[in-house]
Order: structure tokens, then sequence, then C-alpha cells
């Protein structure tokens, strides 16, 4: 009969395909927003019981980043994004201007970002409070099971769950992120609270200070109310310093409570002696615009600087890996958010090929994995110069190549360098 659904009638409308997206963060958003614009069914489960806007500091964006976020129907300018500066500076340890640079960027936020991309994302498809604790990949199908004791099937399973992937640790357990040698102290402060004479030096420009074998940047981003004018915005700050694992990093992450931490640690369980020693040695040795940003900041806090690389990133026939949960390169290239917006890009795209799922997967990872290591790659090579220890002669004269102003400016933060 025309219309019977047990067959010999009308087509039905084929099922729509359901992706699972492990993950709630900014490259698990940018996955949601295109599948959904394929025309996947999409749900994203994080494990964080509440919204992650307050999260993160500063973002360098880029060209590729913009026509990302243009593809997910979101319609937004640079302007909105972020902060527009007109090039980079360099400052000696009097303060004087030691070098420039006209390198036109826009920076932002990381809270700005996932504020912008989460109210483009309908409520009913994000889970808070829900986490990964096995994958069951099977022939037609993988399985999500979750602490709730639930258990959610899918045609394709996304692990855009980071650094410390629960998705990467049930395949690849044996890849794990390796310490550098050197952390980064970072912070925000208010605009208004820095000096005249310091917000004319430092807010319209990429701004370093560069102590021997370390390095300070700086920039402008989104206000904490999200204002993007001048006087409400905020200041970003990222400080390089070298700390040996066997001892300095293990005091710095050594909490109040005496408690060592292994490679992060909460903002308000840094001792305080160790926030006043930082800021004692940013008066040494920063330039003075630097250690006022420095002295400003109400809460600074400490980043382990890590590399993660790993060998696949398709983990089965309907399993793949993103983002920081494929490959961290140190910041240096400030490819972070754009890298994991580009690999959602990619898989969407190979998705939309009209290949079955595992071939999809299988063609997206012969595009991206490459390029995830050069990323990695580059990385290290900017950064070598503050590791606690400089291996071997080569590795020492690498290091000495990227360490110089006009390096600096040029190289940090840019895609140029990176070849897959």
């Amino acid at each position: 009969m025309p219309g019977d659904s047990t067959g010999g009638g009308l087509d039905r409308a084929p099922k729509r395909k359901r992706a699972i997206i492990i993950g709630g963060s900014i490259c698990g958003l940018f996955t949601a927003l295109l599948l959904r614009r394929s025309g996947w069914d999409v749900a994203v489960f994080e494990r964080i019981g509440s919204e992650l806007a307050g999260r993160g500091a500063g973002i360098v964006t880029h060209p590729e980043m913009f026509d990302v976020i243009a593809r997910t129907g979101i319609d937004v300018t640079e302007a909105r994004v972020g902060v527009g500066v007109s090039g980079r500076r360099v400052f000696d340890s009097e303060g004087r201007l030691a070098g420039q640079l006209d390198l036109p960027q826009v920076l932002t936020s990381w809270g700005h970002l996932y504020r912008l991309l989460r109210a483009a994302l309908p409520d009913g498809t994000y889970h808070h409070g829900r986490n990964l604790v096995a994958v069951e990949d099977r022939a037609d199908a993988v399985r999500a099971h979750l602490a709730d004791g639930s258990t959610e099937e899918a045609d394709l399973l996304v692990g855009a769950d980071g650094l410390f992937s629960t998705v990467r640790a049930a395949f690849l357990p044996e890849a794990q992120p390796t310490y550098a040698g050197y952390v980064a102290w970072r912070g925000l402060v208010d605009e208004a609270a820095l000096s005249a004479a310091t917000r004319a030096a430092l807010c319209g420009h990429f701004s370093f200070s560069l102590p021997p074998g370390e390095q300070m940047l700086g920039y402008p981003v989104a206000g904490a109310d999200e204002q993007l004018e001048d006087g409400h915005r905020r200041y970003n700050f990222v400080w390089y310093r070298p700390a040996a694992s066997d001892g300095q990093l293990a005091d710095l992450l050594t909490d109040v409570d005496g408690k060592r931490h292994p490679l992060s640690i909460p903002p308000h369980l840094i001792r305080p002696e160790v926030v006043a020693a930082m800021r004692a040695d940013a008066r040494r040795l920063l330039a003075p615009q630097f250690a006022e940003v420095v002295e400003r900041t109400p809460q600074p806090f400490l980043q382990a600087i890590q590399d993660l690389e790993t060998p696949r990133m398709r983990l089965g026939p309907h399993v793949v890996i993103l983002g920081d949960a494929a490959f961290v390169a140190r910041p240096h290239v400030g490819m972070g958010v754009t890298k994991a917006a580009a690999d959602a890009a990619a898989l969407v795209s190979a998705l939309d090929d009209g290949s079955d799922v595992e071939a999809a997967l299988a063609a997206f990872e012969a595009r991206r994995l490459s390029f995830g290591r050069a990323v990695v790659q580059r990385a290290r090579h900017l950064g070598a110069y503050m590791q606690a220890q400089i291996l071997d002669a080569d590795e020492r004269a690498r290091a000495e190549r990227h360490r110089r102003p006009e390096a600096v400016m040029s190289e940090t933060a840019v895609a140029t360098g990176i070849a897959a």
C-alpha cells in the first residue's frame, strides 16, 4: 500500500546520522556547530557541571579561524571577535623601545570566543556533568558509557576532550604529554588598572620583553564584560620561564596545603610566597611596563608547558580525536584554537564527501596528521631557548636563531614556518 512503512510504498526519509562529541570546550563547539550545519544529529557531553566561559586567557586569531566561524553560520566580523592591534613591539629592561614590526592582528579571549560559539548551539544539544568512562566501538556503531550509568549510541564519536583526553586514553594509553622544561605565568588585568604610560606603550600592540633565557609577551583582549572599547578591555600576559622538573617545578606546583600537583595547580592554591617571588622577579627582570602588568594582576596562574603528539587521530571505525586531544603544541605558534577549528572543518568536509564514516575518518587523518606534527615541531624550535636544559649543540644553535628580538616578533603566533 502507498505509504506502508513495512515496504512497497513511498520511501521513508533517511535517518539522520548521529554524532557524540566528548568535550564541550571550543573544539567540541566548533565540531558540533559544523556537524549540525551538515545535517547531523549532535550531542555534546561535557564532564564539568557548569558553563566554561570563565576559563582561559588570551587567544591569537588567524584568518583560517574566521573562515571556520563563518562556516558555522555565525554572522560575525573580526571586530566582534576580538581586539585589533597594529603591530609588535619589544621593550628592553629599561622600558625603551628595542624593536618594532608592523603586523596587524586580532586578539581575543578564550571566554569571549567560547560564549560566541556556545550561544549558537541549542541548549538541548549540550549536556553538562556527563563524564565518559568507556568507549565501545563496534562494526555498526559506537557506544559511549557515561559515569551516570547511561549509554549513548551513535554513528560517530569525536574526542574533543583536550590534553588529558579520556577518549585518547581508551585507545592510545601510551600517548602522554611530556613536560617541555619551562612554565608560563599567565594573567589578565583590567586595562583601566594600568597607568596611562603603560597603556600607551602596550595596549595598542602585541608586545614583548626578553630577559635572558625567558620571554614575556602581552596583548589586549576583551574586558570581563565582553567590551572591546579602549579603556574597558583587559590585558593578557604570558611569561615563559625555565623550571627544571626535578626541583623548581616541584616547588612551584606544591600548594598551600603542601600537596604536590603533577603538571598544573589551581590558581587559588598557589602559595602566596611563590606569587610574591614571581612579582619580585618581574620588577628585577622585565621592562617596567610589564612589571606593572604583573604587579596589578589580581590572580596570576601557572601553566607547565607540555608537548603532545599522537600517532593516530582515527582511533576506530567510528572514533576520532581532534584539537588538543590529538596534538598540543607549545603556545609560541599561537595556533591551538585555529588548529582545533581547522580540525573540525576538515572532519566535516571528509564526512560530506559521501564516503562511509570509516573511510571519511581515514581521509581526515591523512589530511591532518602531518599538519599536527608540523605544528608541534615548529613550536619546539621556537621555545627551545627557554628550556631548563638544552640537550645538544644543534638544538642550542637553533635556539639562538629564534631568541633574537627580530625573530621573536616575526615568528611568534604566526602561521609561517609550518609545513605539513
